[in-house]
């Protein structure tokens, strides 16, 4: 039973959520920062990447891993193949100040 990859594009996602699309050039590497990626599910929509640990190691993910990447202890990403790779991030939505949103509902 074939089944087409889950794909973030194109789907809404409703007021309480944002995506971002991050695209990488074949052989770009992208240096990690925490704050892009906090809260959310990464998607590799299309392409190859490798991610790299502080320490030095890596670990590759292809098209359709669903990631996160917070307490990974990233220092990188890198696209090792041939084709753009593209991310899309899917976060919780900030409350915007003032706007009565209480960040302690249950």
């Amino acid at each position: 039973m074939d089944t087409p990859p889950f794909s973030f594009l194109g789907r809404p996602l409703g007021p309480s959520f944002r995506a971002t699309v991050v695209t990488l050039a074949p052989g770009a590497t992208r240096l990690y920062d925490e704050s892009e990626w906090r809260d959310a599910l990464v998607l590799v929509e299309s392409g190859t990447i490798d991610l790299e640990c502080r320490a030095g190691g890596r670990r590759r993910f292809c098209s359709g891993a669903v990631l996160c990447f917070t307490g990974l202890g990233l220092r990188a990403l890198h696209n090792v193949g041939a084709a753009s790779v593209v991310l899309v991030a899917v976060s919780r939505r900030r409350p915007s100040p003032g706007s009565g949103a209480d960040s302690a509902a249950t």
